[in-house]
Parts: structure tokens; C-alpha cells; sequence
């Protein structure tokens, strides 16, 4: 499973951390979500809700 972050998407709201914080963590030095473990994603099961929930679909999962 590939999962990323378009950085000129994300809007820095956090949403993806909250919901799946073994995959994604928010850089506040920057100002945007990046992806912590990728392949967590095969085993946390919260991926998908985070992308749903990103308000500006900045996720994308393949």
C-alpha cells in the first residue's frame, strides 16, 4: 500500500494525525502532515478514514 501527502494540498489541520498517528504526524515546523510509516498502513487499518477526512483530499492511497 502507497500512501502520501500532496504537500501543496495539505492544509495543516491535523485531521490524518488524530485519526491514524502510527501513519501520519503533523511537522509543525512546516506547517503540513507528512507520512511517518507508510507501510503501517497494511496493519493500522486507518488510513482510509484518514484520507475521507482530510477536508482538502490531500491524501491519496494506492
Amino acid at each position: 500500500m502507497n500512501v502520501r501527502i500532496d504537500e501543496e494540498l495539505c492544509i495543516g489541520c491535523g485531521s490524518c494525525q488524530e485519526i491514524c498517528p502510527a501513519v501520519f504526524h503533523l511537522n509543525e515546523e512546516i506547517g503540513k502532515s507528512v507520512v511517518i510509516d507508510p507501510e503501517a498502513c497494511e496493519f493500522v487499518g486507518c488510513c482510509e478514514a484518514a484520507a475521507e477526512n482530510c477536508p482538502v483530499e490531500a491524501i491519496t492511497i494506492e
